[in-house]
C-alpha cells in the first residue's frame, strides 16, 4: 500500500511537464502548423530557467524566462514555417538540433549546480490526510498551474471565439481567410504561444523536478509529448488523462528501483517510450476510419493560393 501511495503521489509531478509541452503542441498544431521541435524548445526553456533562477535566486523569474526562451525559439520556427513557408518537418528537426547546440554551449558553467525551485506546498493537516493528502494536497505550485492551464486551454479552444478561429484556420485556412481571419497572424501567434508552453515544460524539469541543470536533461520527453498529442486527438482535456498515464509509467521507474527488485535498468528506462509506441498503435486501431487531426496540418498557406 505504501508503494502505491508513493507512486501515485509522484505521478502528477511527472505528468505536468509532459502536459505543458503537449498543450503547447496542441495550440500550435490546431492552427495547422506541424511542430516536431518540442525537444529543442524544452531544452532552451530548461537552460533559461536555470540561468535566471541562479542569477536572481528567484524560481519565479526563472520560470518566466523559461517561457520566454521557448517562445523566442518558436519565433524562429514560425518565421521559417509560417512566413517563409519552409518544410515544417525539416524546420522542426532543425529546432531540436538548434536547441541542443545552444544549451550545450551556454550551459557548461552551471552543470550540476543546485537551483532554487518550486517545492511541494504544505497545507498542514490536509497534506497529512491518508492517500488524498500526498496525491492532491502535497504537489508543487507549478503542478497545480499545469493542470489549470490545461482546463483553461480546453475552455478557450472550444468555448471562445478565439479558439473557434484557431480551429478554423487549422481545418480550412482558405475558408477562414475568406471570412476575414488573418491566417498568417493566427498561425504565427499559435506557434509562439505553443513555444512558450514548451519552454515552461523545460523550466518545470529544471526548477520543479530535478533542481539542477545537466545537458540532455529533457531526455526525449519532447518526443513523448508529440505522441501524447496524437493520443489526445489534439484535445487538451484528453491530454490531461494521457499525461497522467505517461507520468504514472515514468514515476514507476524510481519507485521500482527503490524497492531493490532485480530489474534491468535499461529495460525500465525504455518503459515510457514503449508505452508511447503502444498507446499510438492502440489509438490508431481504435480510430482507423476517421483521424481527428486538423485537416490542414503540415500544409503551408499563402493568400494567393486561396481557391
Amino acid at each position: 500500500m505504501e508503494f502505491i501511495v508513493y507512486w501515485l503521489s509522484a505521478t502528477p509531478s511527472y505528468a505536468a511537464p509532459l502536459l505543458l509541452a503537449a498543450l503547447g503542441l496542441i495550440i500550435n498544431e490546431r492552427s495547422g502548423v506541424l511542430n516536431l521541435g518540442a525537444e529543442g524548445m524544452m531544452a532552451c526553456g530548461a537552460l533559461a530557467g536555470a540561468l535566471v533562477s541562479l542569477a536572481y535566486s528567484s524560481p519565479l523569474l526563472g520560470i518566466v524566462a523559461a517561457a520566454m526562451a521557448g517562445a523566442s525559439l518558436a519565433v524562429v520556427f514560425g518565421g521559417l514555417t509560417v512566413v517563409l513557408r519552409c518544410d515544417q518537418v525539416v524546420s522542426g528537426l532543425i529546432l531540436v538540433a538548434l536547441g541542443a547546440g545552444i544549451t550545450g554551449l551556454l550551459g557548461r558553467n552551471i552543470v550540476g549546480q543546485t537551483l532554487p525551485g518550486f517545492r511541494e506546498v504544505d497545507l498542514g493537516v490536509i497534506s497529512d490526510l491518508p492517500v488524498v493528502g500526498p496525491l492532491i494536497f502535497s504537489q508543487n505550485t507549478l503542478t497545480y498551474f499545469s493542470f489549470l492551464f490545461a482546463a483553461v486551454a480546453w475552455w478557450w479552444m472550444y468555448r471562445s471565439v478565439g479558439g473557434l478561429r484557431l480551429r478554423a484556420v487549422g481545418e480550412s485556412p482558405s475558408t477562414a481567410d475568406a471570412n476575414g481571419i488573418n491566417v498568417i497572424t493566427t498561425r504565427f501567434l499559435a506557434v509562439v504561444v505553443g513555444g512558450g508552453f514548451c519552454g515552461l515544460a523545460g523550466g518545470y524539469l529544471a526548477l520543479a523536478s530535478s533542481f539542477v541543470w545537466v545537458e540532455g536533461m529533457i531526455a526525449g520527453r519532447g518526443w513523448i509529448a508529440i505522441g501524447l498529442v496524437i493520443f489526445a486527438r489534439w484535445n487538451p482535456r484528453h491530454a490531461i488523462l494521457g499525461a497522467l498515464l505517461f507520468g504514472a509509467v515514468e514515476a514507476l521507474i524510481p519507485r521500482v528501483q527503490a524497492t531493490g527488485v532485480d530489474v534491468p535498468i535499461y529495460l525500465m528506462m525504455m518503459l515510457p517510450y514503449l508505452t508511447t509506441l503502444g498507446v499510438l498503435v492502440v489509438a490508431s486501431k481504435l480510430d482507423e476510419k476517421r483521424s481527428r487531426e486538423p485537416a490542414s496540418l503540415g500544409m503551408p498557406y499563402a493568400r494567393q493560393d486561396r481557391h
